[in-house]
């Protein structure tokens, strides 16, 4: 399944085939939302800006615990429109995570399990292109979750904000030479990403925040590096 994503030239096709082989109602609206086709143009695409917080790195043990989206194209984000939610985790939270996303055991004690906000996330994803800042963390921990809830494959076409940074920055860490003259890598994490930009500082590790500085984020890397004319096939994955 990953394989035929990975060699998926245009994922409006891909979302299509997967339509008629899903099962449950809510994945197959999803997939049989209207997609963009790989030649749209950056400026007609409609994105959704998504983060999520997690009990740990590994998705086949650990969960999420919150989510948050904002809609945004390349001239808006509709912070009108954006959505946040604590999940409850199918384990324990895990001592070092609370210190990054301060969400407590009393936040998740009567937070919803992700099966009762599985279709409204749906909902909120459909026919559109999610921005993320590192993608594998959201598109794996979606997958693993999909998979237990209904027992289905969940993929869907993202734009990494991180990616691009990584694109524009291929020389990131400094030879030895270089650093011998005070030369320092170059991180392309969320903040210091942001900062290149000019772009300010916000709370990190905070679902929806971080969604919304991601969607920024975005404008600012398009309006800088790319042509709004430019298609979407270029950028997404």
């Amino acid at each position: 399944m990953k394989q035929q994503v990975a060699a998926a030239t245009d994922w409006a096709d891909y979302m299509a085939q997967q339509a008629a082989r899903v099962q449950h109602p809510a994945l197959c609206a999803f997939y049989g939302a209207a997609w963009p086709a790989a030649d749209t143009p950056l400026e007609d695409v409609e994105f959704v800006a998504l983060d999520v917080e997690t009990t740990g790195l590994d998705p086949r043990k650990h969960s999420v615990v919150s989510i948050g989206l904002v809609p945004m194209t390349l001239d808006r984000i509709l912070s009108n429109q954006a959505w946040h939610t604590v999940v409850r985790p199918r384990g324990d939270l895990v001592e070092e995570s609370v210190a990054f996303h301060q969400i407590t055991h009393t936040d998740v004690s009567q937070a919803p399990r992700f099966e009762a906000i599985m279709e409204k996330l749906l909902q909120h994803l459909a026919g559109k292109v999610v921005v993320a800042h590192y993608h594998r963390i959201e598109r794996n921990f979606f997958e693993n979750a999909m998979r237990r809830c209904c027992g289905e494959p969940f993929q869907f076409p993202m734009v990494d904000t991180m990616e691009i940074e990584a694109r524009l920055h291929p020389k990131r860490k400094p030879g030895w030479m270089m650093r011998l003259i005070g030369k320092t890598p170059v991180s392309i994490r969320l903040g210091d990403s942001r900062q290149r930009y000019g772009l300010p500082s916000y709370r990190a590790h905070h679902a929806l925040t971080d969604a919304l500085a991601t969607a920024e984020l975005l404008q600012a890397q398009v309006a800088t590096h790319f042509s709004p004319r430019e298609s979407i096939g270029s950028l997404w994955l």
